[in-house]
């Protein structure tokens, strides 16, 4: 019998590999987990711990520790006076290129200690915030959609690819048009692909939506690309089926 890994012949009646490939995929295999636990702790070590942690003291803001600048929401009740978002300007400079070009130059958020971010509700920002300093984010729809904005808009990468994904998994035909005009807005080219395919894959059913409709009306030019898409897709369709005839 012939080794599925090495090829070679070997002595057994079992399926499989012989036992020289299986002791070394097995030796493999342990380097593998203690290399994932070693990362594990690295990231552990590495990880900031939150200042919206309210278990720490704070010498700068009243429960966080050693805040030196604070953010705040424009998008809340406005009989209210937005609450502030403390934070470190260390880690939001080491964390997007834009605080950093913010806070490091004679901007007005540099000599104030405050930056005031539009169109973002608080519970959106705050989350924003505690990604920065921990990578971690719970997520629903509309908390992604508010994420991925923040993240394209300070560049924060890890962030994007991360909304990118959780939104891809929650596309279908039903929210495809109006994901796709979203992402094109973002330069999100995941959610962009993968609703343009559901697009034209439904698109006797999306055509006559009432997203697809206010899409022509305000978006001509995402309308002209999703029938590229679909002709190129038709064509490729034809072409295919030619090819199985023929062959």
């Amino acid at each position: 019998m012939k080794c599925l890994s090495c090829r070679e012949e070997y002595d057994s009646n079992d399926a499989g590999t012989c036992k020289e490939c299986y002791e070394e995929a097995s030796e493999t295999e342990e380097e593998l987990k203690r290399e994932i636990e070693d990362l594990k702790a690295k990231v552990a070590f590495l990880r900031f711990w939150s200042p919206l942690d309210h278990n720490h003291r704070s010498t700068t803001v009243p429960g966080l520790p050693y805040t030196d600048v604070v953010l705040l929401a424009s998008d809340g009740p406005k009989d209210l006076p937005p609450i502030p978002i403390p934070a470190h300007k260390a880690v939001l400079v080491s964390r997007s290129p834009v605080f950093k070009a913010m806070l490091e130059n004679e901007m007005e958020e540099s000599r104030s200690g405050t930056i005031k971010i539009s169109d973002v509700s608080y519970e959106a920002l705050r989350a924003f915030i505690n990604y920065l300093y921990t990578a971690e984010a719970v997520l629903d729809e509309p908390m992604a959609y508010d994420l991925l904005v923040l993240a394209e808009k300070y560049q924060v990468k890890h962030l994007k690819a991360y909304c990118e994904k959780f939104l891809v998994s929650k596309l279908n035909w039903d929210n495809s048009v109006m994901s796709y005009a979203f992402a094109h807005q973002q330069n999100a080219k995941l959610v962009v692909d993968a609703a343009l395919s559901l697009i034209t894959d439904n698109m006797d059913k999306l055509t006559k939506r009432e997203e697809y409709m206010e899409l022509v009306e305000k978006e001509p030019r995402l309308v002209v690309e999703i029938y590229e898409a679909y002709l190129a897709k038709q064509v490729n369709t034809a072409v295919h089926k030619d090819s199985s005839t023929k062959s």
